[in-house]
């Protein structure tokens, strides 16, 4: 069957993929049945009430009906095969409180109130996604109260939606993964295996929104930020994108956005903003942009100001297209905090699509706030890497040198670019034809700078894929085989000489995560044993992946340890839940490690790989441990100054004392934007510990971190600072007006032409 429909001239913003009728103009609700979910209306006989209901009709409803009652204590019952449940009505102000349950335990407070006189309708209000697979039953009770309402209030059904789930596999291999190499967190301590801490793996909370992107913003919370999809959080009627998960509670809190930031970059600025970058537009229709007012992404530079609130109260997202903008579309990019406090802002596709290639590159970088350097003012500036790294290039790897200059990894070879001069040096390629960036993604960072060696600066790029970029999407398998590659450089004189030394992982991974931890080593977690990123485009797809075999088992890698030994499983416990594309980890305040999302899909789906919720706390043996304590205040380091202030060190620990200055990064895409870790200098007399700041922007670029003292190799919680003078970055505004005159809102919406295209089924 073949339809012709007359519509915008645009690439998908769902990584290459239109639904059939994805143009017709629909409300984006949150009701939605995924793929793997099925869907009961209220007049579904599996539906049990007691009480006075009444049905209620409207073309707004799921099969134009609701069932409706205001009576107290009347109750619907409903019993259900799965492993989640979702509760769909409409909420006003004529609504109130029920009590939601699930096989009798521990029952919710609903509340159906909303302040709409026109109601809205086909609403989310209650969700479960954590249930064990197998039979369960939902019960809700009408309160017919509400707080300040003088007459009964009303609860309603319009439709159950019921994930299947798959039924669980007995595990063959055990959870724990023995290995002869102890783990060198555990050797640190000399302790005997029957009585050590060990790694534990904890399930607990869910994003609400899909974890595609995350940044540690405080103590108390973190910054989750997806695509526009049909996500379980809702804000305003409409299902949210963005939301703040509170690492201590699980609790969440939607925030409200104008734009698509799928597959947006970010970082933090050197006054403590941070900002989201790019993005892409909807597939019109699909998700509704009507319902938002300007939903293209493309352009978008999203300003998320400090807020160290615990309650999270005035936490927002703040876009002004007209004012606040990029020069030019990017989806896809990398950005990068630069020794000035300012946001270098790399690479990227001019719209959406799989892989990227000439028609659509974007080689320039550009820089928020806008520069004038080079003659650009403000505009973008060509980079000819970005030429010669086609086609796989996407979320090229950068990262700020201890000199000011940022080395860059795309594809399979790696520079060093001065930004002042905007010149280039070729480093010796990546051995063995390894890809490191999307969509045969791997993984970097910078390794520790520490003064005891002058700050070298020392890389580790892991995992990614030896598949010919050449290829077309038909010819790539999602069994074709991941890498297990690790390569560093050594970025002195000497080391560049020298060129890569490669090791290899126990496992092969691509869409590898790679955390620094307060102690100098690194965990990686996450990715799959084969295939590539991506969703819907490759041979043999699972659901929707472009990758299968999962790697369960995290690994810790000790950069210190003797070439061959640095690799180790020991005690590490292995996770049941998949973690593929568009999933993250980053370090936490405590010491522990957040893992979040995997969403390999167009929208949020519940097949196999489909759209995960589920967090995950990976808790290093440290976590268990007596551990120091920064009990005095520290809310700035400046550069090259002394800062004294009060700890508690047990005296269980009396082995060497280091203290890490860490940036914990923007994550997305495998992509740890900033994450640093330097050592400062540092002694301690009694309960006062003297720390002297880094020595310039160079070595940390201004902006926010976190300070950790480790001792004996157990590391304190963390304390948030500012470095540097806490001040913006500097602004150019001859470079930023010039911008703003020489740049559209939306210019690439404004471009779209209307074509006829066809849509096959």
């Amino acid at each position: 069957m073949t339809l012709s429909v007359t519509v915008a001239a645009v690439d998908s913003a769902w990584n290459g993929q239109t639904t059939p009728g994805s143009t017709t103009p629909a409300t984006f609700t949150p009701f939605f049945v995924p793929p793997g979910a099925k869907a009961y209306d209220s007049f579904s006989p599996l539906v049990l009430y007691s009480g006075n209901w009444e049905t209620v009709y409207s073309s707004g409803y799921f099969q134009k009906s609701i069932q409706s009652t205001a009576e107290k204590d009347a109750t619907i019952s409903f019993t259900f095969k799965g492993t989640g449940v979702e509760w769909f009505g409409t909420c006003d102000q004529n609504h109130g409180i029920s009590y939601v349950s699930i096989d009798g335990f521990h029952p919710h407070t609903v509340d159906l109130y909303c302040n709409n006189v026109t109601p809205l309708k086909q609403q989310r209000i209650f969700w479960n996604f954590d249930l064990a697979y197998g039979t369960h039953t939902i019960k809700i009770k009408n309160t017919a109260r509400r707080k300040g309402s003088v007459r009964p209030t009303l609860c309603n059904l319009d439709a159950f939606v019921v994930t299947r789930g798959i039924k669980p596999q007995p595990q063959r291999n055990p959870s724990r993964q023995p290995s002869r190499k102890a783990s060198s967190l555990l050797a640190a301590q000399n302790l005997e295996s029957n009585a050590a801490p060990q790694w534990t793996l904890t399930q607990m909370g869910s994003t609400g929104v899909h974890a595609m992107q995350i940044a540690v913003i405080s103590t108390s919370h973190a910054l989750i930020v997806d695509k526009v999809e049909h996500n379980p959080l809702t804000i305003s009627g409409h299902p949210a994108w963005v939301a703040l998960y509170n690492l201590h509670t699980n609790a969440l809190r939607p925030l409200a956005m104008q734009s698509n930031s799928f597959c947006a970059g970010g970082t933090f600025l050197s006054n403590g903003t941070l900002i989201n970058v790019g993005g892409n537009p909807v597939v019109d229709g699909h998700t509704s942009s009507a319902d938002f007012g300007d939903v293209d992404g493309l352009q978008a530079v999203r300003i998320f100001e400090p807020c160290d609130s615990d309650s999270a109260e005035g936490c927002e997202m703040y876009e002004n297209h007209s004012r606040v903008r990029m020069a030019s579309p990017r989806w896809y990019n990398t950005v990068v905090r630069i020794r000035d406090g300012s946001a270098m802002i790399i690479g990227g596709s001019k719209r959406g699509g799989w892989i990227n290639n000439e028609t659509v590159n974007n080689p320039t970088i550009e820089y928020f706030p806008p520069k004038g350097i080079h003659k650009s003012n403000g505009l973008p500036i060509h980079l000819d890497f970005l030429v010669r790294t086609l086609n796989s290039n996407l979320f090229p790897i950068a990262i700020s040198l201890p000199d000011g200059k940022i080395f860059m990894a795309a594809n399979r070879d790696a520079i060093i670019y001065d930004w002042e001069k905007n010149t280039e040096r070729r480093l010796p390629q990546i051995p063995n034809s390894i890809r490191v960036t999307y969509p045969m993604t791997g993984t970097g960072l910078l390794l520790p700078l520490s003064p005891d060696n002058q700050y070298q600066p020392e890389v580790l790029l892991c995992g990614g894929s030896n598949i010919s970029d050449d290829k077309a999407s038909y010819e790539i398998s999602s069994q074709d085989p991941a890498s297990a590659q690790c390569s560093r450089l050594l970025l002195t004189e000497e080391g560049i000489a020298e060129g890569w030394k490669v090791e290899m992982m126990p496992q092969a991974r691509t869409m590898p995560d790679a955390v620094l931890l307060p102690t100098g080593e690194v965990l990686i977690v996450n990715g799959a044993g084969t295939g590539i990123s991506g969703y819907g485009n490759v041979l043999n797809q699972v659901g929707s992946s472009n990758a299968d075999h999962p790697v369960l088992t995290p690994i810790l890698y000790n950069p210190l340890a003797v070439s061959g030994s640095r690799f180790s499983s020991a005690g590490m416990p292995s996770s049941s839940i998949p973690r593929l594309y568009h999933s993250v980890a980053t370090l936490t305040p405590t010491g522990s490690i957040m893992i979040a999302g995997s969403n390999p899909n167009l929208d949020r789906s519940e097949v196999k790989y489909g759209t995960e919720y589920r967090v995950e706390w990976l808790s290093p043996p440290y976590i268990a441990m007596k551990r120091p304590e920064i009990v005095g205040e520290v809310a700035q380091v400046k550069f090259g100054e002394e800062v004294k202030v009060q700890v508690v060190v047990p005296k269980s620990l009396q082995g060497k004392e280091t203290v890490a200055l860490m940036d914990l990064g923007f994550v997305t895409h495998a992509s740890h934007a900033n994450a640093r870790l330097v050592y400062l200098e540092c002694s301690r007399a009694g309960n006062i510990l003297t720390i002297i700041g880094p020595p310039d922007g160079n070595i940390y670029p201004p902006g926010p971190g976190w300070i950790y003292l480790v001792v004996d190799g157990v590391p304190s919680v963390g304390v948030k600072v500012m470095v540097g003078d806490g001040n913006g970055p500097p602004v150019d505004k001859k470079a930023y007006e010039n911008l703003l005159d020489n740049s559209a809102v939306d210019q690439y919406e404004d471009s779209k032409k209307t074509k006829t295209d066809s849509v096959s089924e």
